[in-house]
């Protein structure tokens, strides 16, 4: 039957809608199946945990450092607050324990908006509750566009399903950006308040709740206001869902927002060198996931110990710059209104003093006889008179000069100072375990992250004599032998002689070995080494770990072969406990966030520790370390570096009136300057040295710089400790040697003289020179070396 033509028209018409449809569903179809086919799949966050930092303790819980890409503390919901829970919920999604997910009417309002929005180029509306959130943080992209706002709505109807609400607020608290450096509420609250969770007031729980709409919208100090407003809007919030009191709101309204002037990683702040050391450690053992892995790390650091260190070493390090003068201003305010109206500040605080001084400030001369201005308005004043002259001595001071200046504690001037450009590091370690205890690898982290202590490759002149006198003592010779100190000339590989030369450019013809060691002859040292062989020595400084290669030739005697401040401390520690290579480490223990210990440093088993007693002996654990060298000799060595202390080139230590020892030393041209000191219980190694290995100057030997900055230290470290002597080996036998009681080898030590009627029983007494020879005598040199060296170890 023929159709009517407006029939006709409608017959089309609805083919036409009809397959509109089809095209649009199908349309739909694809463009669903293209958004969602690579949705990841949300059942992957029930065993989800965001990257976490790893936190540095010292061995006394002292908080010292952190290591993250993103700065987080994770803290599980039964451990979060509920009043921190519920200021979150009343700024960001009050129903989210009623809803599956998706608040379909904030959700539906905020689509038709957007497609407005998107019509417009406008930014997109969110209505977006916690879940939504949760999905779009953990599984999918920050894009701001209509597809991510349904691929959001969709996962967070599949969370839903595979997490409680619990563990979906608990992803959430942990993982949003709260500015400050914060990732996590654990973190902020720790970074804007100094404060664990429990600690927050209900004020600061409402600020931490404002941030997620833009921590910089509400920044603490530069948006005040706007950040107290929002606040105040959560607090009411948190009253009309009933949550807490109007009473209580109002209460916390009327709180100040006071916050951290800037976030720090730990309040401890005297560890940077160490803190660096330990994460180049921890990522070597522990690989990248050290930032992310929410370790928990306790190292070997004491602060009270670090502390005196950083403190001992700036100090020392600040005396020797004075001793070689002022050098003069670090800027210049031509003009004097410049001075007077203050615009000079601008230039003055763009040169900030080192961040580890900080009592100093920047101040400009304002007047020839010496008067300052602070910058900030913090005063005026003259400074000390003593500090004019010294500057006057070399470069001066003109009216204009921008200085760094600290208030004086003794008077109301104030003291002129300035940066060393001198550099150190000082290494205390505990010698039977090799725990470092404290470790200083500059005069400021901030100017200099170069790590001295553990980086810098450093001559060490005459402190690497005692491993020459070691080497002697386990091949033959004791401490009754004598060695003949003389001029000696030896040619080199490329014909050039070498005569090593004494300090004091002396000679003192035939020394028992203990004079050698404690007044550092060089030309008996060279002789000593000769006799004994380079080889022997070198193989010593490599079991005692004081450095990996070293050529055999008899410069290196003299300390002419390169080595780190804290190579040098380890190998030293081998004279404390008995001839053992310890493993010297700054890693104690490394557990994961499950609180498995995943590194000990202490690998040794304990037999029955955990059996408990039953009155049998108690456990003998294992001593630590390989021994590389002899207990008898070890404690030779000590006893002739206390001579060192008590008699010889490091004799102002013995004022601290502690039984100490150790050597100094002090390289060709006074180009390094070192001490190694010991107690029974501490090793301390003491560097001083240009970064560009240029002259100390004049004088600057080990004597003058590194012993005094080991003094400071150890007045610290000695407070309240007994006096305990370093013990010697049971089977080592003492005799009487130029009325010294010397440590030997059984069968080695000499024999007492017969008596007679008149004077009775003897001690051995060497005569000196020319009386009874030890057993091992050189009177002079039967070789060669192999090259010529460019070295001369001086003290």
């Amino acid at each position: 039957m023929d159709l009517k033509p407006r029939e006709r028209w409608i017959a089309i018409a609805g083919v036409a809608v009809l397959s509109a449809i089809a095209v649009a569903g199908f349309t739909i179809a694809i463009y669903a199946a293209w958004l969602f086919h690579d949705m990841p799949d949300a059942g992957e966050l029930q065993d989800y945990r965001p990257p976490t930092a790893t936190r540095v303790y010292a061995w006394d819980g002292t908080l010292i450092g952190e290591y993250s890409k993103e700065r987080r503390i994770f803290v599980p919901y039964d451990q979060i607050p509920p009043q921190l829970a519920q200021a979150f919920l009343a700024a960001e999604d009050h129903n989210f324990f009623k809803h599956g997910g998706v608040d379909v009417g904030g959700f539906s309002r905020a689509m038709l908006n957007n497609i407005g929005n998107a019509a417009r180029g406008r930014r997109l509306e969110g209505g977006s509750t916690i879940t939504q959130q949760v999905a779009k943080n953990v599984l999918l992209t920050s894009d701001a566009t209509v597809g991510r706002k349904f691929k959001e709505a969709i996962l967070a109807h599949r969370l839903e399903q595979s997490l409680s609400k619990q563990q979906i607020l608990e992803l959430y608290l942990n993982e949003i950006w709260l500015g400050y450096r914060s990732y996590g509420v654990g973190a902020a609250a720790y970074n804007y308040f100094g404060k664990s969770l429990p600690e927050l007031s209900l004020a600061e729980c409402a600020y931490l709740a404002a941030l997620p709409k833009g921590p910089d919208n509400y920044h603490p100090i530069r948006n005040k206001a706007k950040a107290k407003a929002r606040r105040d809007w959560i607090l009411g919030q948190m009253a009309e869902q009933g949550w807490i009191s109007q009473a209580d709101a109002r209460k916390a309204m009327a709180e100040d927002l006071i916050v951290q002037a800037a976030p720090s990683r730990a309040k401890y702040r005297d560890a940077d060198y160490f803190v660096e050391e330990v994460r180049q450690r921890g990522v070597a053992t522990l690989g990248p996931r050290l930032n992310e892995g929410g370790y928990y790390m306790r190292t070997t650091l004491d602060p009270r110990l670090q502390t005196a260190a950083r403190v001992a070493l700036m100090e020392g390090l600040e005396k020797y710059d004075r001793r070689h003068g002022w050098r003069g201003a670090w800027g210049h305010v031509d003009a004097l209104d410049a001075a007077q109206d203050g615009s000079w500040e601008k230039q003055a605080l763009k040169k900030a003093p080192p961040s580890e001084r900080r009592g100093w400030r920047p101040a400009i001369v304002t007047s020839a006889s010496g008067g300052v201005r602070l910058a900030k308005g913090e005063g005026e004043g003259a400074i000390a008179g003593e500090d004019m002259a010294w500057a006057n001595a070399t470069k001066g001071l003109k009216v204009g000069d921008l200085v760094f200046v600290e208030k004086s504690d003794s008077s109301p001037n104030y003291r002129l100072r300035q940066t060393p450009i001198v550099n150190g590091a000082l290494v205390a370690m505990e010698p039977y375990t090799g725990r470092v205890v404290a470790l200083v690898g500059g005069y400021s982290f901030s100017l200099s992250n170069f790590n001295r202590a553990t980086q810098a490759m450093r001559q060490p002149g005459s402190a690497f004599k005692p491993f020459v006198y070691a080497t002697a003592l386990e091949n033959g010779y004791t401490p009754a032998s004598v060695v003949v100190d003389a001029a000696i000339t030896l040619k080199g590989a490329n014909g050039e002689d070498w005569s090593p030369e004494n300090y004091h450019k002396k000679f003192y013809g035939a020394l028992p070995l203990r004079k050698g060691l404690e007044q550092s002859i060089n030309a008996m040292t060279v002789r000593l080494a000769q006799s004994v062989g380079m080889k022997k020595i070198v193989e010593t400084a490599k079991k005692t770990g004081v450095t990996h290669d070293m050529a055999p030739v008899l410069a290196m005697a003299l300390g002419a072969g390169e080595t780190t401040p804290f190579k040098l401390t380890t190998a030293y520690t081998a004279f404390v406990n008995g001839g053992r290579r310890v493993d010297p480490h700054l890693i104690e223990l490394v557990q994961d966030r499950e609180g498995k210990v995943i590194f000990r440093a202490d690998k040794r088993d304990c037999v029955r520790c955990n059996a408990g007693f039953n009155g049998d002996e108690s456990p003998r654990i294992p001593a630590l370390g390989e021994q590389v060298m002899d207990p008898i000799t070890a404690y030779q060595i000590t006893s002739m570096l206390q001579g060192v202390v008590q008699r010889g080139t490091a004799a102002q230590a013995s004022s601290l009136g502690y039984p100490l020892a150790g050597k100094t030393g002090t390289t060709n041209e006074y180009r390094s300057a070192w001490f190694m000191g010991y107690s029974p219980n501490l090793v301390v190694g003491v560097f001083i040295g240009f970064d560009d290995n240029r002259s100390l100057g004049e004088g600057e030997t080990g004597a003058t710089g590194p012993v005094p900055i080991f003094m400071d230290f150890m007045r610290e470290a000695l407070k309240g400790q007994p006096k305990t002597e370093f013990k010697a080996p049971k089977n080592a036998k003492f005799a009487m040697v130029r009325g010294i009681r010397e440590a030997f080898r059984p069968g080695t030590e000499p024999k007492v003289v017969a008596p007679t009627e008149s004077t009775g029983p003897q001690p051995y007494d060497e005569a000196w020179p020319g009386g009874q020879i030890g057993p091992n005598t050189t009177q002079g040199p039967t070789k060669p070396p192999t090259q010529a060296p460019d070295i001369s170890g001086l003290y």
